[in-house]
């Protein structure tokens, strides 16, 4: 079966809020095998919408909307597709009900114009609101269904999974599988000609990267018949790509770069400290996200200015002269000052210029070094970024979380 989401709502289209919920709903529909071809965003007019329910019916088995059911005269969804499928509104005194119902919980008097809320297509399913006003709807015609959503995020959720979901899984016999690796301190280019062979032969499985900030996701997808274990088409293939990729892949779906790390200092019972200047503390905020963090991470230092370095780090104010803040002796100073301060088992440290400003001839924005080390082993990188200040701040920080997930490795 195929499938298509038009998001109804001017402010989607002027970027005053995400659509998530196109998201959320081609996940949801991926669960139960059935294929998502098109999204679809346009704003609150009538005219857009029939010519967009012309093209959906023609190329679609299920069309889902998600917005315009509230009581505003902007609000036209359920009286578009009643007109498009030559259907007459009528009032539906249950919902109705509910509505009367829910604002005499509020203690609020119900506007009149509340009262379009309760109209709906003849003969439509009507799908109750758990936490608004608005009910959806299912209307079922010749060669095509219907489904109206509402566009806040926590009702339209609510709705499909109680209703909408298990509506649709009796049609399907499919499912569609998706099983994401994730990838640090290789660019999309490399890991693309290491997996070449891969992504030319791909059936089902199919494999598809995406290049995301410091990483790239390898996605793996396998539809098959409900009975059939996808793992069995997933896992040889995912096999083959780690063997190829190593360490390089960190992670698995929604695993993150922190999580991973502070997972594997509780196994090996090792500890982290960490030196901030340039990420002014993304690193130590990453790492205290994480559950059971403080069984691992002991103290953070966000050692922005020299003097903070020297008071606080123990860094050698010749070392400052002779080299820059922003320098490979200044990096490793930092580690070994935290390593002495807090006797962790392993330091981070992080210099560098986030710009715009600070540059010089010699060190241009988005020069950063990592320290990563432990005793008198210390291992600095030199890392050349690019992008504003915000970008050059996750890249550093993302860097450096890996750097220290690779030295753990190790040790």
């Amino acid at each position: 079966m195929k499938a298509e989401i038009i998001n109804i709502g001017s402010e989607l289209l002027l970027g005053q809020i995400a659509n998530t919920n196109a998201q959320y709903i081609s996940e949801q529909l991926a669960k139960i095998g059935i294929d998502v071809y098109y999204h679809t965003v346009i704003g609150d007019n009538k005219d857009r919408l029939l010519e967009m329910l012309k093209i959906a019916s023609k190329r679609s088995d299920i069309i889902i909307t998600t917005g315009g059911l509230g009581p505003t005269m902007d609000d036209l969804t359920k009286e578009t597709i009643a007109e498009f499928l030559r259907l007459d509104m009528v009032l539906d005194k249950v919902s109705l009900d509910k509505i009367e119902h829910y604002f005499q919980k509020t203690k609020r008097d119900m506007p009149n114009k509340n009262i379009k809320q309760a109209l709906f297509p003849k003969d439509a399913k009507i799908l109750p609101n758990q936490f608004g006003t608005a009910p959806g709807a299912i209307i079922e015609d010749k060669n095509n269904t219907y489904i109206m959503l509402p566009g806040p995020p926590h009702e339209l959720i609510y709705m499909f999974d109680t209703y909408v979901y298990p509506y649709l899984k009796k049609y399907s016999n499919h499912i569609i599988y998706s099983r994401v690796l994730k990838v640090c301190g290789m660019g999309e280019s490399t890991v693309e000609e290491k997996i070449k062979d891969l992504l030319t032969e791909q059936d089902n499985p199919t494999i598809a990267l995406l290049a995301t900030q410091g990483e790239v996701l390898i996605r793996l997808t396998a539809k098959v018949e409900k009975n059939i274990d996808p793992g069995k088409f997933i896992y040889p293939i995912e096999h083959e790509i780690k063997k190829r990729l190593g360490d390089f892949i960190y992670g698995i779906d929604n695993q993150t770069l922190e999580e991973v790390l502070i997972k594997r200092l509780i196994e090996k019972n090792k500890t982290i400290a960490v030196a901030e200047s340039c990420t002014g503390g993304l690193i130590s905020n990453l790492l205290t996200n994480i559950p059971n963090a403080s069984q691992a991470f002991i103290e953070g230092f966000i050692t922005y200015s020299n003097e903070a370095k020297i008071k606080r780090l123990g860094v050698n104010p010749s070392t400052l002269k002779k080299w820059g803040a922003v320098s490979k002796k200044t990096a490793a100073e930092m580690a070994k000052g935290v390593l002495n301060t807090t006797n962790a088992d392993i330091a981070i440290a992080v210099t560098g210029i986030a710009g715009p400003g600070g540059a010089t001839s010699t060190k241009p924005v988005g020069l950063v070094y990592i320290a990563v080390g432990s005793g008198e082993q210390i291992n600095v990188d030199e890392c050349h970024f690019t992008g504003d200040r915000l970008r050059i701040k996750n890249l550093t920080a993302k860097t450096a979380l890996d750097k220290a997930r690779r030295y753990l490795n190790f040790i």
